[in-house]
Parts: structure tokens; sequence; C-alpha cells
């Protein structure tokens, strides 16, 4: 299918956008790599009377480390996440991640603001950025606003941004004591949405685990971070045992529901597996095999 009919622009800066949003009254989109949005428009799923194009405003693809925080432009690709040396050493959970978003091309194309803007449940960014207590950076005609990211996301491709409002950067802090660090998913096939996926990362205090932090995906309407969970572990150690007790009390977190993949047991099921996997990993990479 093609679009309906909309007008187009290119603005240079960031401030230039701001106000051809404004100025469409709710009736603009802003396109930054176009992997969403695109067959939205093809579909005729939305229908704006103009698309503001974020591709020539300099300085939004970045990837920076600005102390015990790692900086990130609006515009910078999956791919430069995926490659960067930045990611890896400092946001080991990111870097991992980003080899299970959809395939090359798109990871080519897409950008970290457009994918927390889109708020898929499914999607790894959204999730990360919950799991890392990442701070997402808008800017809206009356000025700039930071907005934690377990505040961003509302229901499943729903955020808080006001219609006026655009991602410019995000704030990722770095967990500088974890590690231990593991990042699971299972899809249908390589490169679709996640059925479900968990991130785990912690220190470690006398071989225990301390300042344990988990998220998951794809079992709910928005990424969550898991606290129960996060409690749970603190103290243990990667043990059989402690396993078992930390999917169930992941499993016990989670309500999620049927839809035309998988049933909701399944997935229940599932994030259970995942997370002793996840915790298996982790304790292998902070402290070698369980005692």
């Amino acid at each position: 299918m093609k679009p309906a009919a909309f007008d187009y622009i290119a603005p240079r800066s960031l401030e230039a956008a701001v106000a051809a949003l404004a100025a469409a009254n709710g009736d603009g989109k802003v396109l930054a790599g176009g992997q969403s949005l695109m067959p939205l428009l093809n579909f005729r799923m939305v229908r704006p009377a103009i698309v503001i194009d974020l591709m020539h405003i300099p300085g939004l693809s970045f990837i920076e480390l600005r102390g015990d925080r790692v900086a990130i432009g609006a515009m910078t690709r999956h791919a430069d996440l995926e490659f960067s040396d930045i990611v890896a050493a400092k946001l080991p959970v990111m870097a991992a991640a980003m080899r299970h978003v959809a395939h090359l091309a798109i990871r080519n194309k897409g950008t970290i603001g457009g994918s927390l803007s889109h708020a898929d449940p499914a999607a790894e960014l959204p999730m990360l950025a919950v799991f890392y207590g990442a701070t997402i950076k808008v800017q809206g005609p009356a000025g700039r606003r930071d907005i934690p990211a377990e505040d961003f996301f509302v229901s499943a491709l729903t955020n808080c941004l006001e219609p006026e409002e655009i991602v410019f950067e995000i704030e990722f802090p770095v967990l500088t004591p974890h590690a231990g660090w593991a990042f699971e998913e299972v899809a249908r096939r390589f490169g679709d949405f996640a059925l479900a996926s968990i991130a785990v990362s912690f220190g470690l205090a006398d071989r225990r685990i301390a300042d344990a932090r988990v998220a998951v995906m794809g079992v709910a309407d928005t990424p969550r971070r898991l606290r129960e969970a996060e409690a749970a572990l603190q103290g243990h150690q990667g043990d059989p045992e402690a396993a078992a007790e930390f999917a169930e009390v992941v499993r016990s977190c989670l309500t999620p529901e049927s839809d035309i993949h998988v049933s909701a047991e399944y997935r229940k099921n599932l994030i259970g597996a995942l997370a002793e996997k996840a915790l298996a990993t982790a304790w292998a990479r902070a402290a070698g095999p369980a005692p």
C-alpha cells in the first residue's frame, strides 16, 4: 500500500523541528530511522498532515562517556550501539541485546530515539532504558525536560511525551560494580519480536550477590523492572536452589496475556526458564561456576 498524502519537512535544527511539530497541532509525526513509522504510513494506520524528518539535524547521533554515564544521541543507529567500544565496555547488557534487534538492515537504519518513542513492549531498547534507569531528555516549545525511563512508557505503543515534544538524548548510568550480567531472549525466529526477554546484572560482596538489577519485556504492556526479583537475589549465590527461587519470584511478578503467538501460561513458564538461565550466566561471569 501507499501512504495517504502528507507534507514533508527536513528542518536543520532541533528547535525548528519542535516548532514544526507544534504548528501541526497534533497532526504531525516525527521521522527518525523510519523502521516503525514507514509501515504505519504505508498501511494508513496513521495519516499525519506533516512528517518532520530529523535526519538532517546535526549533533543528534553520538555515543559519549560522561563520567559515570553514557550519553547517546536520539538519532544514533542500533548498529552503532552494537559495535560501539564504549557500549561494550560500559553497558554490556545493551551490547548483548543489540544482536537480537530485528535484522542487520533494520539495525543500520533504526534509531534509539525512534525505538524508545515507538514504545513497543517487545522491543529491546525500551527494556534496556528501564533496566539501566536511563534518563530520556526531550525538548518541546516550553524547553527541555528529563524523564525517567520508568515514567516514559505508559502502555503498549504509548509514551508520556507531549504532542510537541521530541526525544533528543538518552543518558544511561554505568553499573560500575556489576561483574555479573546476562541478557536472554526467545523469539519464534531470529529477528522477530521477543516472546519474552530478561536482563540481569549484579555485583558481588564476599562472593554473594549485591545490588542486583532485573528487567523483563514481552510479558506486559510495558517493559518492567522487577524489584521483588532483585530483592530475592540479594545475598545469594548462583546455585541451582537460588536460581529456582529467583525464577519463581520472576513468574510471580507477572501476569502476561495470551496472544496469537503463545498462551499466557507458556509465556510465564518461558520467562521463568530464561530467568534461571540468565542467573547462571551472570554468576559464571562474576564468580565462575557456582560452588
